[in-house]
């Protein structure tokens, strides 16, 4: 066989082989025995030996590469991966179809998916072939994984489309592909995997993609990005589009012209799920008219014509067996139960919040209780309830301390507060949380501290305070356990560059009590310097909307606090920014619904807590009372609202429920 003629046989093998695998793992619905399927990819091997220089990237033999990468690297999404806002039950989904409905008509037709439990991924086409795929990372940086994604037999290398397409959906693990692998980890006596989910994300962050390629991953595609493909009119359109080109997209999909045909489909799924061979967290709803799509927009997280539905949280009941404390960085003790590992929506869990004092005393829990305990947005477990028949009477009260367990200083509950704080500057609990608050990402956002490289930092005596993180020396790190030359070079080109951050970030990350991210961006940019928000009045603080009394009382009191006056200096010394860098526009005043509005919060919550609800519309101008009134101006209603609903209804006050009150911080935020 000459050259030309290896070719060919090249061309037609990896057509045929290419067939084969669409039918086998997207169709499931194979022509031909395994058999022969086997026969045609050692053919091709074969010949791909005799002829090394006709093998190409999208053979069907290079989908499992054999040399390991040293590390993952950084990719920017062209078109940011954003999240989607939740709904929890139905009456979220009805606010959600109003705000539709006001902004582009009656004439809406709405396409349901189901929500993959898995790991958001982006997948790039240029000329028909396979160029990158990157996991969604933070939704603007990711990482790129396209070795082993090639690894996903269901992922085609080849597509007939030749212009540059970016096609999203999720990476899972099949729920026997999971037992399967758990199965042999523990006959390896190894960790097992608590869920799908987790073992899919571990599976594509493997260095070595032949790890990745004997998971048996499996994708659904379901979006896209940046499309140079043909012109679409609708959503239902690209997924049929998407199924033409040989993407696997889920055959569960539906188009449903009346908010009632939708919630009989969140209805349907929420019952038959377990019916499925891979796990579903929820639904996705999105409007299916691309025009509409446009016209409805975005916030700055979301885009406004598709959310999700969230499944009803899982309960399972365990024993309480015992409570462990934990300081924060404003000195809150926290209460974390411990709990007989039991496993809930396919995860085990063995903690779980407690929330406060008065919770634990609300609830009577006690060590050795029989108690209830859910998975709150399929997420962060909590203890919800006792099952007091189970009680024997062993079981023993819960007492919480009076010193803190960090720093055996006295506790104190401040202006009435739920929480026991302490209140020593020089807890370490405090100084190790506040120095992970310091670098994280909505702060100095330093890539690649840690929570477990600060505490060793701060356990090594290297770094006290903010300022010492800018006096580290690539000397101090290489010493430090797991830190090579390379890894300490890395940090500290990361920490020189946080020093050029707009001044919002640093104020965030300063932890200036009752000021968050947003209040620290509305200071950043009215002030423009550290030095003008010193200087700054009580008045001229309260005379901005969005700051309310508490806020501004906690900036006046920080500032004037010796310690903080030379820890501000040190970091101009050491060249850290203090002015605001940000947009020109952004110096304009942001409006705020809840400026001077007195509002009430009734009902359960699910999407905030009270106390976080209370904050941020605080922190907007807001007053938040306990009681509806003719001077109440809205009335924030979760499940169950009882009372204050129905007076609120006789009274004509308008009334919210947490989706539009989410909507509006959200709009305040992309203002």
């Amino acid at each position: 066989m000459d050259i030309q003629e290896a070719r060919l046989k090249i061309e037609e093998l990896t057509e045929l082989l290419t067939k084969y695998e669409y039918e086998y793992y997207v169709l499931d619905n194979p022509s031909v025995p395994d058999a022969e399927y086997d026969k045609k990819m050692n053919e091709l091997k074969e010949i791909e030996a005799n002829f090394p220089e006709l093998i190409t990237a999208d053979s069907p033999t290079q989908r499992v590469g054999v040399t390991p990468r040293e590390t993952f690297t950084k990719v920017e999404h062209l078109v940011p991966m954003l999240s989607l806002d939740n709904a929890f039950n139905e009456d979220n989904l009805r606010s959600f179809h109003r705000r539709v409905v006001q902004q582009v008509g009656e004439d809406v037709t709405y396409i349901c998916e189901l929500k993959i439990d898995g790991l958001a991924i982006s997948l790039i086409y240029e000329d028909g072939k396979f160029v990158r795929g990157a996991t969604r990372g933070d939704g603007t940086i990711g990482e790129d994984i396209t070795l082993n994604l090639r690894t996903i037999r269901s992922l085609p290398l080849t597509i007939k489309e030749r212009g540059r397409i970016e096609v999203r959906g999720e990476a899972f693990m099949p729920q026997a592909s999971f037992l399967k692998l758990n199965e042999q980890r523990k006959a390896d006596e190894q960790s097992l995997f608590a869920n799908p989910r987790n073992a899919a994300a571990g599976s594509l962050r493997q260095l070595d993609p032949r790890i990745a390629a004997s998971r048996n991953l499996d994708l659904f595609l379901y979006g896209y990005g940046e499309w140079q493909g043909p012109e679409l009119a609708t959503h239902s359109e690209h997924l049929t589009y998407m199924q033409e080109q040989g993407f696997k997209v889920n055959p569960h999909w539906k188009a449903c012209s009346t908010i009632e045909e939708v919630i009989d489909y969140v209805s349907y799924w929420t019952t038959e799920r377990p019916n499925l061979a891979y796990d579903i967290d929820g639904i996705v709803i999105k409007v299916d008219n691309l025009a509409q799509q446009e016209a409805l927009g975005f916030t700055a997280r979301n885009p406004r014509w598709a959310i999700a539905h969230k499944f009803p949280a899982q309960e399972a009941i365990t024993i309480l067996h015992d409570v462990e404390l934990s300081v924060g960085r404003t000195g809150v003790i926290t209460p974390t139960a411990i709990l007989e590992p039991v496993l809930v929506d396919g995860s085990t869990v063995q903690r779980a919040t407690l929330h406060n004092e008065d919770f634990i005393r609300e609830h009577d829990f006690r060590l050795g209780d029989t108690v209830v305990i859910q998975k709150a947005g399929d997420i962060i477990p909590k203890v919800m309830r006792v099952v007091e028949e189970k009680r024997t009477g062993e079981e023993q009260e819960i007492h919480m301390p009076t010193h803190c367990p960090a720093c055996d200083s006295e506790l104190v509950r401040i202006d009435d507060e739920v929480a026991l704080r302490c209140i020593n500057p020089n807890c370490p609990a405090q100084l190790v949380e506040g120095l992970i608050h310091f670098v994280s990402r909505n702060a100095m956002n330093i890539d690649g501290l840690g929570e477990k490289v600060v505490e060793q930092l701060f356990n090594e005596s290297l770094v006290k305070t903010f300022a010492d993180l800018y006096r580290l020396t690539q000397e101090q790190l290489v010493e430090l356990e797991r830190m090579g030359e390379k890894s300490a070079n890395n940090l500290l080109n990361a920490i020189q560059a946080s020093k050029q951050n707009s001044l919002e970030r640093l104020l965030f990350g300063l932890g200036i009590r009752h000021i968050g991210a947003k209040a620290a961006r509305i200071l950043a940019m009215r002030f423009e310097s550290i030095e003008a928000l010193q200087k700054a009045t009580y008045e001229d603080l309260v005379s901005i909307d969005e700051i309310g009394d508490k806020m501004a009382e906690s900036v006046i009191q920080f500032f004037a606090e010796e310690k903080v006056i030379a820890l501000v200096d040190d970091l101009q010394q050491l060249g850290v920014n203090m002015v605001y860098t940000g947009p020109k526009q952004a110096t304009e005043k942001i409006e705020s619904p809840f400026a001077g509005k007195t509002i009430v919060l009734t009902g359960k919550m699910e999407i905030y807590t009270r106390p976080e609800a209370k904050q941020l519309i605080e922190e907007l101008g807001g007053s938040v009372t306990g009681s509806v009134s003719k001077k109440t101006d809205i009335v924030i209603a979760g499940e169950a609202a009882g009372s204050k609903y129905d007076k609120a209804v006789q009274l004509g006050i308008t009334i919210w429920d947490e989706t539009d009150l989410r909507n509006a911080l959200e709009e305040i935020e992309n203002e």
